[in-house]
């Protein structure tokens, strides 16, 4: 059914507007016919009882259920989820999303890319046809509340994450499950073998075992996960949009990367300096010391929340020929936690560390900023901590 005619006549609340609650409001000022409020207040302000449909906005935190609670994403699934590829994970959903999209659309299959990695999925509305091809990178937060999923969905990874919003990894999990809990027999889902998924899945599975892929793909993207993320955007190309296997190999390799994920910034005094600022978990700081050559510095630290710190410094404390540098809430915890381990730094900001970095990094060597933690308590995202680092580096 077409969002319009779905919404034609009603009552709509739309509940926060930020830059998806704007969007929203835009496009049903110009697409349907429907009285329409907005709300940037609390759960305790709706009264449901006014509206026949409520736009959450992704970044709500809501605990209920409703009839009446509805959001973008699953207005857009509902008219488009035949067209969708869904992507989601802790880690490397930006990558594979963009990775898909750039291979789509340089093999000649028109494409969109939409959700989570940029504009809310309206502002894509009319550039929709028959054949496109929209690939969705969705985020828990995105996922939490739909009743609908993608004709083909991809779930990458599972890490601890987010537990400040969801209180425990199953309350996660359900959320990203959201994925394929409602797919048809005819869907496809491509998951990644070692996810915890215990109940039944509706469409066709094909499960991937990220360590054992081998290095199939030549690409600028360094790293085993790229290769599985590159693995997957293989198989959806080739099988289920069939296209050429050495169209997509060549679109593969010229791929460049995203900002902010293991981004060579620069060199200077011969030290080679990466921006991995989208680091939140333990294992994509693993991943990126294991994934640049001739890394011997690794910076980590952010806003403490209250993730579980262990295996990132069990890892640390087994590979002491790192130099190793913490800053802010969770960089002193993890500090503590290599108490007596050599070439550890505790420093009080972004900028200390990284004049820590020339001063301890030797020529012919690699520092990465992967702070394995969010930002916000002291800078508005990730991509602002990245070009912090990038501009106290060059």
């Amino acid at each position: 059914m077409k969002i319009s005619e779905k919404l034609n006549g009603k009552r709509v609340l739309i509940w926060g507007f930020g830059r998806e609650g704007k969007a929203t409001k835009q496009f049903l000022d110009s697409h349907a016919d429907c009285d329409v409020e907005v709300l940037e207040g609390g759960l305790e302000e709706i009264d449901f009882d006014r509206y026949d449909f409520v736009v959450k906005s992704p970044g709500i935190r809501c605990e209920i259920e409703n009839e009446k609670l509805t959001s973008q994403t699953e207005l857009f699934l509902e008219e488009f989820r035949d067209q969708m590829v869904g992507i989601t994970g802790t880690k490397g959903k930006s990558t594979t999303s963009s990775l898909l999209y750039t291979v789509l659309e340089r093999c000649g299959k028109k494409a969109v890319l939409v959700g989570n990695i940029g504009l809310p999925c309206f502002n894509y509305y009319d550039e929709i046809e028959e054949d496109t091809a929209i690939v969705f990178e969705m985020s828990c937060h995105q996922l939490a509340h739909t009743k609908k999923s993608p004709h083909i969905a991809v779930m990458l990874n599972l890490y601890e994450d987010h537990l400040d919003y969801y209180g425990t990894m199953e309350a996660y999990f359900d959320a990203k499950l959201h994925i394929i809990r409602y797919q048809e027999p005819e869907d496809l889902c491509f998951l990644n073998q070692e996810l915890p998924i215990t109940e039944k899945i509706p469409g066709k599975c094909i499960r991937l075992d990220p360590k054992n892929l081998g290095n199939s793909f030549t690409m600028a993207l360094s790293g085993q996960h790229n290769q599985y993320n590159a693995q997957i955007v293989f198989l959806i190309a080739t099988k289920v949009y069939h296209l050429p296997e050495d169209q997509v190999r060549e679109a593969l390799r010229e791929f460049r990367g995203l900002s902010h994920r293991l981004e060579l910034i620069g060199t200077r005094n011969g030290v080679s300096y990466y921006d991995d600022s989208i680091s939140t978990i333990c294992e994509s700081a693993i991943q990126a010391a294991e994934s640049i050559p001739d890394v011997q510095t690794i910076i980590i630290g952010g806003m403490d929340r209250g993730i579980n710190y262990e295996v990132l410094a069990d890892y640390l404390l087994q590979h002491t020929d790192l130099t190793v540098i913490c800053m802010y809430a969770s960089g002193k915890r993890v500090y503590h936690m290599l108490s007596g381990r050599d070439n550890t730094f505790l420093c009080e900001d972004l900028k200390e560390a990284v004049e820590t970095a020339k001063r301890e990094t030797k020529p012919g060597h690699a520092c990465v900023l992967s702070p394995a933690a969010a930002s916000y308590d002291h800078f508005k995202n990730f991509e602002e901590r990245g070009d912090c680092f990038r501009r106290y580096v060059l």
